[in-house]
């Protein structure tokens, strides 16, 4: 299934961290912090600047990009089995090298 976010939303797939070991115990999921890593796989519509000139999303994030996004934001969906997380423009706060 092809998705299309509207607006300015970008749906990002989670990068989930690896697991960790602390001398030799592993840390169950539950105590884990909410990831906040994802990798774009949708882009919405143009993103209008404050100085009305209109900005392609796509000059601000691509797909395929690693994102660092807000720790609450967004919406969680589910789609054809797989989960994503489908955020504001907002919410991305940058873009991991």
């Amino acid at each position: 299934m092809k998705v299309r976010p509207v607006d300015e939303r970008v749906l990002l797939q989670i990068v989930e961290p690896e697991e960790r070991k602390v001398g030799g115990i592993i840390i169950p999921d539950t105590v884990h912090e909410k990831p906040q890593i994802g990798e774009v796989v949708a882009l919405g519509d143009d993103v209008v600047s404050k100085d009305v000139e209109r900005l392609p999303l796509s000059k601000i994030v691509k797909v395929g990009d690693k994102v660092l996004f807000a720790k609450y934001g967004g919406n969680e969906v589910e789609l054809e089995g797989e989960k994503f997380l489908l955020v504001n423009r907002s919410d991305i706060l940058a873009v991991l090298d």
